[in-house]
């Protein structure tokens, strides 16, 4: 097997496992809040994700985004096969994670009325503020753990932790709120990190590395970069949770609280169901990239290789997104969110700019340019909010759409020439050809869910969505003999 086809066979099979865990995580997630909504009601609903996602705020800017940098660093360690590096690199990682972890859950509690007042109105829920800090360590010694699997390329190791974890996590749930209602919120929180720290830990030790001993002064002078580099991570995720924040508060000003619904909504189902796939091949993707970052070569080779790829898996999505957006809707939620449906179609087309411009930039992390990573998503973010203000106001939610269409397009070209000055990134001719040929296809099929074709409409976008599909399993068949890799599994 030539040293391409198995590059591409690697990729195909790393997003295949993680996106067959992220398929079985969102399906344990639909049943857990199905059985919470039962159990707990609108109100647990509530309480639960005021919870959370205050303690997620305190996370993310305690955890100094090492989930993402410390990645890089373990990669490149055990790129090089230097035992001894990687043994040092993993030792610094855990004494940051124990570290930030700590100051995370120290600033939760300390800081517990003043959250309860904020999130609340009152100081009824300091003491859950209180017993929630140990969830801050707990869930950053995950993280931890979980890096070191991913960045060790442990894959099979890292799918089993996910997948056992949500298990666990319905498992122990659902007991506690059916016999303690509201009052198992709390506890069944704290579980839930204890016994997904458990399960990653379980599965991290079975990678085997040497012990050693360092010193805080050593992990201050080894961990700099991580620390660098995971801040301007960490501070560009504020900026992206910043810029949500003011347009939902722009669209509950101009248009209503339901349109922010709406749109919270779609997006929903476009992160949820279309990202899933970079969710899945970041998981690998990055790690490798990081292992060949100094090699111009293999480094423009990989991004090309997992740019056609993403492309293949998407087509189909997309495609069948854009075509069967109404039936989607009325699936997940009801005929009241029908006004989403054009902006799902344009959101979609979207991912296509978005599937390359993600490929390319993942080079601003595995080169470890911080300020430049930073500028480029303050960059994105600015113009992102201003489309969408201006989208908003002369088309609704339609323009919110058309809006995330013109980003990623600007996006694309923007990450492009930054990579091709900065680090000698060329797009191959395969990537060109395969990313023209969806984007006219993808348009096609806009422009048929905007014609009147008769009563046989949806016959001829099955048609058309079997076609687009064959065609993909065609072109990843050639790149990474998929057919015969199934065929030898049965």
């Amino acid at each position: 097997m030539s040293e391409q086809k198995s590059s591409y066979k690697q990729i195909l099979k790393a997003t295949s496992l993680f996106g067959g865990v992220q398929v079985f995580n969102i399906l344990i997630t639909i049943v857990r809040s199905k059985i919470i909504a039962i159990l707990l009601g609108p109100t647990g609903i509530g309480i639960v994700g005021l919870l959370t996602s205050t303690t997620s705020l305190v996370s993310s800017m305690t955890n100094f985004g090492l989930e993402t940098s410390a990645v890089k660093s373990v990669a490149e360690a055990h790129g090089n096969g230097n035992t001894e590096r990687l043994a040092k690199t993993v030792t610094v990682f855990r004494k940051l994670v124990w570290a930030t972890g700590s100051l995370g859950a120290i600033l939760t509690a300390v800081l517990s009325p003043w959250l309860s007042l904020l999130t609340f109105g009152d100081k009824s829920y300091t003491w859950a503020f209180v017993f929630l800090s140990i969830t801050l360590l707990l869930n950053q010694l995950t993280i931890g753990q979980n890096v070191i699997l991913q960045g060790t390329r442990q894959l099979k190791y890292l799918a089993s932790a996910n997948m056992l974890g949500s298990i666990l996590s319905l498992l122990i749930t659902v007991p506690l709120y059916y016999f303690f209602g509201l009052e198992g919120i709390v506890p069944a929180l704290i579980i839930m990190a204890l016994a997904t720290f458990t399960v990653a830990s379980y599965f991290s030790r079975k990678v085997k590395l040497k012990s050693i001993q360092i010193s805080w002064p050593e992990v201050k002078l080894e961990g700099k970069g991580m620390m660098k580099l995971g801040f301007f991570f960490s501070l560009s995720t504020l900026l992206g949770a910043l810029i949500s924040y003011l347009l939902r508060i722009y669209i509950s000003n101009t248009g209503g609280v339901d349109d922010v619904g709406l749109y919270t909504a779609g997006f929903q189902i476009i992160g949820t169901y279309v990202g899933l796939v970079f969710t899945a091949m970041g998981t690998d993707y990055f790690p490798r990239l990081s292992a060949v970052a100094d090699d111009d070569q293999k480094r423009n080779s990989l991004v090309n290789q997992q740019g056609i790829i993403a492309l293949l898996i998407l087509f189909p999505i997309i495609v069948a997104f854009i075509f069967f957006a109404p039936w989607v809707v009325r699936l997940l939620y009801s005929a009241k969110f029908d006004p989403i449906n054009g902006m799902i179609i344009w959101a979609a087309y979207g991912m296509f700019f978005k599937a390359i411009s993600w490929a390319i930039a993942f080079q601003f992390l595995a080169k470890a340019n911080s300020r430049l990573f930073f500028l480029n998503e303050l960059v994105v973010n600015s113009y992102l909010l201003l489309f969408n203000i201006i989208g908003y106001t002369y088309y609704g939610l339609l323009g919110l759409g058309i809006s995330y269409l013109i980003t990623y397009l600007i996006y694309l070209v923007q990450v492009f020439w930054i990579t091709k000055a900065k680090f000698s990134f060329q797009l191959s001719k395969p990537l060109l050809k395969m990313f023209l040929w969806v984007i006219v296809i993808g348009a096609v099929s806009i422009v048929l869910v905007n014609v009147n074709i008769g009563q046989f409409e949806y016959v001829i976008y099955s048609i058309f969505t079997l076609v687009v599909s064959i065609y993909s399993i065609k072109k990843l068949n050639q790149l990474t003999g998929l057919i015969s890799s199934i065929k030898n599994r049965f």
